[in-house]
């Protein structure tokens, strides 16, 4: 069943506690058995509503805002996978939900969370954020993002991490850092000034990119430990996706006790989430394809 042909459903809020007293608010939306969505980096609760009413007919969906983003409490020093996997465990509890669905940093907390936590039944995941060989070529712009971030440079930090990440679109790759800086600056300005005040719009995210390569850095080279996952698990990606993402899914194929593949012809990184400033190619009937295989995966 889909909610496309119908008005949006209203989404209320609520919180939980997380162990080391941390308020973790979520959205939510639906009736039936209960699913948790987690975003991905420069995401937030509010980046996957398409993929929640789609999935809303069928499901009680939860789309918890990750910690430092609108309705959750802030990071803490010490911040890393363990306190994620916690921040998921208060949910679970109080919502009951056996099905967990995350893309890129959100697939790795899902994944781990899976091997983790009996709870979990299903998995879905979209190109999770793993690294199969232990290295550092992904995770090494970090010290320098931490530097900018505390000089007050956004922008500078955030083109760090999109270089890091190998997220720059060709074009980007032979414009001089101080031309993309100010031009990402002009962007976040002009979303500020549109901004209502609790909007989470790009300026606001951008502390939160260290601490999901943080989660990168922490499962780098982790891909064996998940021969452990007892839930079954939906593999996801697409073919114009993160290409240094891919190697992790044919790895955890292979690995997995339980799991299927979906390649997506045509579909990027962000495929699964709303378009926005971030997200500039997303569109309505690729959520809805995503959401077909998230919802017959859950279903069975």
């Amino acid at each position: 069943m889909t909610n496309t042909a119908n008005a949006p459903l209203t989404m209320t809020t609520g919180s939980v506690e997380s162990r080391d007293g941390t308020r973790i608010g979520y959205l939510k939306v639906g009736h039936g058995p209960a699913v948790i969505l987690l975003h991905g980096s420069m995401e937030s609760a509010r980046s996957h509503t398409l993929l929640a009413q789609e999935l809303a007919a069928d499901f009680t969906v939860y789309l918890p805002d990750r910690r430092g983003r609108g309705l959750s409490g802030p990071h803490r020093p010490d911040h890393g996978i363990d306190t994620e996997i916690d921040d998921l465990a208060a949910l679970l509890d109080a919502s009951g939900a056996e099905r967990v669905f995350g893309v890129s940093a959100g697939g790795v907390i899902a994944i781990e969370a899976a091997r983790r936590l009996p709870a979990i039944r299903k998995a879905a995941l979209y190109e999770p954020a793993l690294i199969t060989d232990g290295g550092t070529r992904h995770t090494a712009w970090l010290s320098r993002f931490e530097q900018e971030m505390a000089r007050g440079d956004v922008a500078a930090a955030m083109i760090t991490s999109m270089y890091g990440l190998e997220l720059a679109p060709p074009v980007f790759r032979i414009m001089p850092r101080g031309l993309l800086a100010a031009l990402t600056t002009k962007l976040m300005n002009a979303e500020d000034r549109k901004a209502a005040p609790d909007d989470i719009t790009m300026r606001k995210l951008a502390p939160t990119i260290y601490y999901d390569g943080v989660l990168l850095a922490e499962l780098s080279g982790a891909i064996d430990s998940f021969r452990d996952v007892k839930a079954d698990v939906l593999l996801m990606g697409g073919s114009k996706g993160l290409g240094w993402l891919a190697p992790a899914r044919d790895a955890l194929a292979a690995t997995l006790p339980h799991s299927r593949r979906v390649e997506f012809p045509g579909f990027d990184h962000g495929a699964s989430s709303d378009p926005s400033n971030t997200n500039q190619s997303g569109k309505p009937e690729i959520v809805a394809r995503v959401a077909q295989e998230i919802r017959s995966f859950f279903a069975g």
